[in-house]
């Protein structure tokens, strides 16, 4: 692996010694924590280890090594410089050259190619999908989580990648031309023929203006090729296309039969470039290193995916890949931000001791603590119900796996992923002023901390689709009432948030969406107890039940609980040594 040296024109990262104090200066620099460097991001992180352990079980252990030097990378130095630069350097969209001719290019960064190929060679693209060991996708989402907490931006396209693979499995025939180089672990940019690559990327683009989520309202036309079988040319508009330097997209567009799926290369097997009109990329609120952009079709190339007016049907699996990864992703940076805290407090002192000693600031830690254990633990259960269900060794029960992944998937990903900015605005908090300056990473995190909520369908399409997913496929209800009646009897409080969910089911269903919010909220929350009250150590399950079930002993914002929680135990699980 090559290290490029730092760009002059980004902050860098400090991480020499102090400098010594220049004659004639005002004052010294001193209590202030040194860089959260150089240490093992995964091996690290007590919850992730364990719920790995729990689910992968010996079909993870041997992943372990390459676990920890993947986590001891993204802590490095070198690549946290490049993630501070890929932030700084945004994309710059070059749609003509100087002749005049559209080449529609995006031109990244060069930290942003050494992040990608880091990412793509340890196998968090579309890897796990072609590998036949039997927790490959919960091995690669503990990957993902501890290389996602170097820098968030660059994970669009690898989840993407990860996400068309399973869609592109609907059509053996299409799903044969691309899944080879969708998972490869060579990175290798450039616009070239896809069979000229040694690996590809993959992107999606659904939504147009008129809108959003509501794919059915969707323009964009699909017209046969004669004598070209599955092949189409696409008239239309898409209003988010994330990383539009990707070799293929999955698309939505109207056909003679309806709404379909559609493969649209970027460049052409002959070599030549599809037409693919990159209009402008987005000025976001969130992270600066991914491009996201809106593109126009006319008399653009496509090959069909599945059949006409099955668009929904056939993306489905990519929906749920997608929003695994919003989990992971989400998790992964309540994990980053909750490591800068714990780290700057246990080096900072205020008022006659250390901050991580001072009664409150514990507290507050280790009630994001307890957040951040209840989100690995279910983020791990999910990846183990997608290797049990959809993996390369389904198991004996990979029907009521599906189910619980079908019904899992909205409510964790409603849940974790609004969690998210609260657990960022908190640990930014207990770094004072300079959790506010950019240097510090937080507010970087904090700008990336409402994406993945909105992404993959927001809040409100989620809740949604978990009622949808209840009312059509009744099994759903019972692998989630299957997965947490072994922790039932151990907490009363926990058994009468049960009974309310069910009740609520049962209740008036011409109400029931405007109820979709509260069920999602509470169902997310029942399956993370009981899966902390099977899994984890006792404290950790009594910590998370004595604060987040019983209301008259705790409050609305973090540290403000009354119940007896072992907070060192806490905070020691969650320290990044």
């Amino acid at each position: 692996m090559g290290m490029t040296s730092p760009d002059d024109s980004a902050p860098s990262i400090s991480t020499g010694p102090q400098l010594r104090r220049p004659e004639g200066a005002t004052h010294s620099v001193t209590n202030q924590p040194p860089p959260l460097v150089d240490y093992d991001v995964f091996a690290s992180d007590t919850p992730l280890v364990d719920s790995f352990a729990a689910f992968a079980g010996t079909s993870g252990e041997a992943h372990l090594p390459e676990l920890s030097k993947l986590g001891r990378l993204a802590s490095s130095p070198p690549v946290q410089q490049w993630a501070v630069e890929a932030d700084t350097n945004k994309p710059v969209l070059r749609t003509h050259d100087r002749y005049g001719n559209r080449v529609d290019e995006v031109e990244f960064h060069p930290a942003w190619h050494q992040l990608m190929n880091e990412a793509i060679s340890a196998g968090l693209g579309g890897a796990a999908w072609a590998s036949d060991d039997a927790a490959a996708h919960q091995i690669r989402a503990a990957g993902f989580m501890t290389w996602y907490q170097s820098e968030a931006g660059h994970g669009c396209p690898m989840s993407m990648t990860y996400a068309a693979v399973p869609a592109l499995r609907v059509d053996p025939t299409v799903g044969d031309q691309w899944i080879p180089g969708l998972t490869s672990t060579t990175y290798d940019f450039g616009l070239r023929s896809p069979s000229a690559k040694a690996g590809l990327v993959a992107g999606m683009s659904m939504t147009e203006k008129q809108g959003g989520s509501d794919v059915r309202t969707n323009t964009t036309n699909a017209v046969p090729i004669p004598g070209e079988l599955g092949a189409y040319t696409l008239k239309g508009h898409k209003w988010f296309c994330s990383a539009p330097m990707s070799d293929l997209f999955l698309v939505l567009a109207y056909a003679k039969g309806g709404l379909t799926c559609f493969v649209v290369p970027r460049v052409l097997p002959d070599g030549t470039r599809n037409v693919f009109e990159i209009q402008r990329l987005k000025d976001k609120l969130g992270n600066r290193s991914n491009a996201s952009s809106e593109i126009e079709f006319s008399n653009t190339w496509a090959q069909r995916l599945g059949d006409e007016g099955k668009g929904v049907r056939t993306i489905v699996e990519m929906v749920s890949a997608t929003r695994l990864d919003c989990v992971l992703g989400s998790t992964a940076l309540m994990r980053k931000a909750l490591s800068e805290a714990i780290w700057h407090t246990s080096h900072r002192a205020a008022f006659g001791a250390d901050l991580i000693d001072q009664p409150l600031m514990r507290q507050v830690l280790a009630d994001l603590a307890i957040e951040v254990e209840a989100a690995t633990w279910l983020a791990q259960r999910l990846a183990a119900a997608t290797d049990h269900s959809v993996g390369a060794v389904p198991s004996p029960d990979a029907a009521s796996e599906a189910a619980l992944r079908r019904i899992a998937l909205p409510m964790s990903k409603y849940f974790v992923c609004k969690r998210t900015p609260v657990v960022v605005g908190e640990a930014m908090e207990c770094l004072g002023g300079v959790g506010y300056v950019e240097e510090s990473g937080l507010p970087r995190i904090y700008r990336e901390s409402p994406l993945n909520s909105i992404w993959e369908g927001s809040g409100n399409v989620n809740a949604l689709d978990l009622l949808r997913a209840i009312s059509r496929s009744p099994e759903t209800l019972d692998a989630w009432l299957g997965e947490i009646g072994p922790a039932s009897g151990n907490d009363a409080n926990f058994d009468a948030a049960v009974t309310d969910v069910l009740n609520s089911l049962a209740g008036d269903p011409t109400t029931m969406a405007a109820q979709a919010r509260r069920l999602a909220e509470q169902m997310a929350l029942i399956l993370q107890g009981a899966i902390l009250l099977q899994h984890a150590p006792t404290p950790i399950a009594d910590a998370f039940m004595a604060t987040r079930f019983r209301p008259q002993g705790a409050g609305r914002t973090f540290g403000a609980f009354d119940t007896n929680v072992d907070i060192d135990l806490l905070i020691e699980r969650a320290f990044p040594s």
